[in-house]
């Protein structure tokens, strides 16, 4: 699900780099691995444990950044001959290199899943397998759980299955290079049915009350020795391209309450005044939401080019918070199951190179499809997965946060004085003369507080910036 990404094109000066260096050792992130553990990932992929059947004739390809080499999934869409689409999506087999019990595996539930910090990642498992021998990457032949999802004409689902395979990815593309095949139109079928099936599975995710929220990303971005923050706005590419994840988290929820066991991805319904809050927010922001208008509705039709939508969308994450993972046995499926931002029972599975939950919820789905019980490593870890869980994504939530905020810091430091136009975004509801703002140039989001009036939520204001220090990770500004 959207999150607030940052990703950063260039390296950073001392105080950044010092500032995240704290960081790491204040949040006690995992520095390199083991000796033992890097050992058994060295053996591990020289003598994975490769399935029977082989998929490799299938001309599998993967879309991810550029720079991206830990490829999780790969897929290939297809037209079935009775009408409707075939998916089918290739799944890194983690489990075919990492033996139950072993270093590998201890270490993976200590790090829990993989952290994104400016300078670099602290990668969930040893770099020989993530971006090696279990990565999807092209030319490469690898175990992998191979997806098999029959669609309708409408894109609704109507067939899933999931078996291990040897698979080999023909080609790895990017969502901007992706974007211009489509639009051109010089895309291959199987390339161009992703604007298809996706925009179907859209359709049928706005018709079931869910919402996708086309976050902006946050971006540093060097220019001519310089660091500058700036925003990108998502693809429709990007979006095609996650309804095929969303696709098979559905199917796989749907396997594992079918047999009875299973880790699911759950998220409450927002209270309804996080949604009255949301829709001050809108007002201020000059966004029209008309009450016969649902919040799904209004999201899907903001653009995030537009300043003040890219400010409310930032706004609609809140509504995000809440989400946890519920494991389930001997049927008792938990009450409610669904995930409200999907609308319908969903589970992570398709990024196990990233996060240690996949790889289980990948073995439960295999089992289903077999009639088989679940490994009995899986069902003894399962109980304590969900705990596991939301302790690795509040420290992973807690790094996004930090290193937002530091990088804001160190790239203003020397910037300390000026004055910006920015948009209150925010405004406490007890102090009215403190809030948020938020810059439209650089892209950045932070506290304004020291005036003598009220705040004009929603409104242009000019502000200065008095404080940018990345050791204390605080950017400040007072009102003009």
């Amino acid at each position: 699900m959207p999150r607030r990404h940052m990703h950063v094109t260039g390296a950073a000066e001392a105080p950044l780099r010092a500032a995240l260096r704290e960081l790491r050792t204040t949040l006690g992130v995992p520095a390199d691995f083991p000796a033992q553990v890097l050992a058994e990932a060295e053996s591990a992929a020289r003598t994975p444990r490769l399935p029977d059947r082989d998929a490799t004739g299938i001309p599998f390809f993967t879309i991810d950044p550029p720079a991206s080499v830990d490829l999780d999934q790969a897929m290939f869409l297809a037209r079935r001959e009775a009408g409707g689409f075939r998916v089918h999506y290739a799944i890194a087999d983690v489990a075919a290199f990492v033996a139950p019990g072993g270093a590998l595996d201890a270490e993976a539930h200590r790090r829990v899943q993989t952290l994104y910090f400016p300078d670099g990642k602290v990668p969930l498992h040893p770099a020989r397998l993530s971006e090696g021998a279990a990565s999807l990457l092209p030319g490469q032949t690898a175990p992998a759980l191979v997806w098999q999802i029959d669609l309708d004409a409408e894109g609704r689902a109507v067939r899933s299955e999931v078996r291990r395979a040897l698979v080999r990815s023909r080609a790895r593309l990017d969502y901007e290079g992706v974007q211009r095949q489509i639009d051109a139109g010089t895309a291959e079928e199987p390339l161009a049915l992703l604007k298809e099936i996706g925009l179907l599975r859209e359709t049928l995710e706005s018709e079931r009350g869910g919402i996708s929220l086309n976050v902006p990303e946050q971006e540093i971005v060097e220019r001519n020795h310089s660091y500058f923050l700036e925003y990108r706005a998502p693809l429709p590419a990007d979006g095609w391209n996650a309804q095929i994840s969303l696709l098979t988290g559905m199917a796989a929820a749907d396997l594992m309450i079918a047999a009875g066991t299973g880790i699911l991805r759950t998220l409450p319904t927002a209270p309804d005044g996080a949604v009255a809050r949301l829709r001050r927010s809108a007002k201020a922001l000059h966004i029209d939401w008309p009450h016969h208008v649902s919040y799904a509705e209004l999201v899907r039709s903001l653009d995030p080019h537009n300043t003040r939508h890219a400010a409310f969308l930032q706004e609609c994450t809140t509504l995000l918070r809440g989400a946890g993972y519920t494991a389930f046995t001997g049927g008792a499926v938990p009450s409610p199951a669904v995930h409200a931002a999907v609308a319908d029972e969903y589970t992570h599975c398709t990024a196990p190179l990233r996060r240690l939950a996949d790889r289980y919820a990948g073995e439960l789905c295999v089992a289903a499809v077999a009639g088989q019980e679940p490994p009995e490593w899986v069902a003894a870890a399962l109980e304590a997965l969900p705990k596991e869980m939301a302790d690795g994504s509040r420290r992973a939530n807690t790094v996004e946060r930090e290193c937002v905020d530091i990088v804001e810091a160190a790239l203003l430091r020397e910037r300390v004085g000026e004055v910006f136009d920015a948009i209150v975004v925010d405004v406490h509801e007890r102090e009215p003369a403190v809030g948020t703002v938020h810059l439209e140039d650089p892209a950045v989001v932070g506290r304004v507080e020291g005036g003598e009036s009220k705040l004009p939520l929603g409104e242009r204001l000019r502000v200065r910036l008095t404080q940018a220090d990345p050791g204390s990770a605080k950017v400040l500004f007072v009102p003009e």
